[in-house]
């Protein structure tokens, strides 16, 4: 446990460190907005595209980490449903933070592959990040917004991680390789995105919210760091799923809920307030779940 404990440890220090940047240290948040921007739209999809283009992939294993991703999702959408018969919540609180129980922390999730399994967990979770967005994208926006399915489509095709996936997916299946320089200035551009991105997820933690809500943060931060992680064993139990496989969906499953959460509620007109403090209890909790994980990983 204390191995996995140092595992783990980078990463929440980054983190920890993106909050003092703006609370302590008096970075601005216009300034963490342009650094969440360059590393969505530049250093992540550069990422995802080296990370998936430098192993060889089949389409049945491909086609078998899709069905894993999806079970995911679906899942953590049928147990935030379940909220509603049972705590009998508010129907907009609930539909602002239903997203909390599916979406994942993508710098959280490389960062934490790559330390666990190297360049071929790197890999993994790549394919299953980049299967995921589009489907979470899909859930969660309906959730907020019914009757908007064609702006929904729009957005998913204007995805840039869904962009990357489709090209890097593509790129590998045709059995193309990289130039030289170019994968060396792609593996240079993923280096400084899980860093930045890391800060920038310190950075948006907040702890104000509505108080009367904690059975239903509680309930989707149960959902996400406990149930979905039963639910990936059991996943990959039933499609057979290799060991490093098995491993990376577990660690992405474990995974605390994204960032990008909070922006979407807030662009949507939802209970920002309330998906930011959901988001910030889950990624602290998460310090103490993920171990577990790893350990029932191991």
């Amino acid at each position: 446990m204390p191995a996995i404990f140092s595992l783990i440890l980078p990463d929440f220090l980054l983190i920890a460190l993106g909050a003092l940047l703006l609370h302590r240290f008096h970075f601005s948040a216009e300034f963490f907005r342009g650094a969440e921007k360059l590393v969505y739209y530049v250093l992540f999809p550069a990422l995802l595209f080296h990370s998936i283009t430098r192993t060889p992939i089949s389409l049945s294993e491909a086609w078998t980490l899709l069905l894993a991703a999806a079970a995911l999702i679906a899942a953590g959408t049928l147990l935030a449903w379940l909220a509603l018969p049972i705590l009998k919540p508010d129907m907009r609180q609930h539909a602002a933070v239903t997203q909390c129980a599916f979406r994942f922390n993508t710098y959280l999730g490389m960062s934490l592959a790559g330390a666990a399994a190297g360049s071929d967990g790197v890999a993994v979770m790549a394919l299953l990040v980049g299967f995921s967005v589009p489907m979470a994208n899909m859930v969660a926006v309906s959730v907020l917004a019914r009757g908007q399915q064609n702006s929904i489509w729009k957005e998913v095709l204007k995805n840039p991680l869904i962009l990357a996936t489709v090209l890097a997916l593509a790129w590998n299946l045709l059995g193309l390789s990289l130039p030289a320089p170019i994968g060396v200035a792609l593996n240079r551009l993923g280096a400084c995105a899980l860093g930045i991105g890391l800060l920038c997820v310190g950075a948006t933690l907040s702890m104000q919210g509505a108080r009367q809500a904690g059975p239903l943060i509680a309930w989707m931060a149960s959902i996400k760091l406990l149930a979905l992680p039963l639910v990936a064993l059991l996943t990959g139990w039933l499609l057979q799923l290799s060991p490093i496989e098995h491993q990376m969906l577990l660690i992405f499953a474990a995974l605390p809920t994204a960032s990008s959460a909070h922006v979407l509620a807030a662009r949507m007109g939802a209970d920002s307030r309330l998906v930011a403090l959901t988001m910030s209890i889950g990624t602290i909790l998460a310090g103490f779940t993920i171990p577990f994980w790893l350990a029932v990983a191991g």
